[in-house]
């Protein structure tokens, strides 16, 4: 009588075999499982950057009182120690954040005032381009001249603002058909750079805030703050 295969050993062998080979542990230099979804965004040092972008996303959505390090860190999915390892404190996080928002919006006003040919439409086409850029980003514009809240020596900072106040200086002077220093002003030149800060912004601020309403109400169907503007800045450089 023929002895029948012993199939039952032959695929217990098997099974054996395959766990065993479960059990080697992973050669060096083999395929690296995959990055999880918590790390892989912020891999080759991209960390900063992202947690400056974290940080916009929370001071535009929840306002600067929204803004801590703990709700960055929440806001970009790492750990609440991450923030402080880049920035040092939350003064150092916001002061960043704000040299990125005047980088910009200096590229903002560059890219505005290069778009006219005469001084007085390239000072009326930055002015736009001001207002337009607060009304996009009220958060990063409201941070930005929070100065309570920043170190202004904080070189990328520092050299972000000097960089906008040299625009604005720059556009003044054109007006005036003068050379502006930085290094020093006539009070002329002060009086005239103060004034056409103080409209621009003022008006920014009371827009952003809704007091311009009651004014627009009052005005003739269809007259937008943005006609209001252009008025202004007809009477104040024309």
């Amino acid at each position: 009588m023929a002895r029948k295969p012993n199939v039952g050993r032959v695929r217990v062998g098997r099974a054996a075999n395959e766990t065993a080979a479960a059990r080697v542990p992973r050669k060096r230099g083999g395929p690296k499982p995959a990055a999880s979804k918590e790390s892989s965004p912020y891999h080759h040092g991209a960390l900063r950057d992202g947690l400056l972008e974290a940080a916009e996303r929370v001071l535009e959505r929840d306002g600067l009182a929204g803004l801590t390090l703990r709700a960055v860190a929440r806001e970009a999915g790492v750990s609440h120690a991450a923030p402080t390892h880049h920035f040092g404190d939350l003064t150092g996080l916001v002061s960043e954040l704000a040299a990125i928002g005047f980088r910009r919006f200096n590229t903002a006003m560059a890219a505005a005032g290069a778009s006219a040919a005469a001084p007085l439409e390239k000072a009326a086409a930055r002015a736009r381009a001001y207002v337009a850029y607060a009304q996009a980003h009220p958060g990063m514009y409201g941070l930005m001249f929070r100065t309570e809240r920043l170190d202004m020596s904080r070189p990328s900072l520092h050299e972000a603002a000097e960089a906008s106040f040299a625009g604005l200086a720059g556009a003044i002077g054109a007006k005036r058909q003068e050379q502006i220093s930085k290094e020093a002003l006539s009070l002329e030149q002060a009086a005239d750079i103060a004034r056409a800060w103080s409209l621009v912004h003022g008006f920014t601020m009371l827009l952003l805030d809704g007091r311009l309403t009651d004014i627009l109400d009052r005005l003739p169907k269809g007259t937008d703050a943005g006609m209001l503007l252009d008025a202004m800045l007809k009477r104040a450089i024309g």
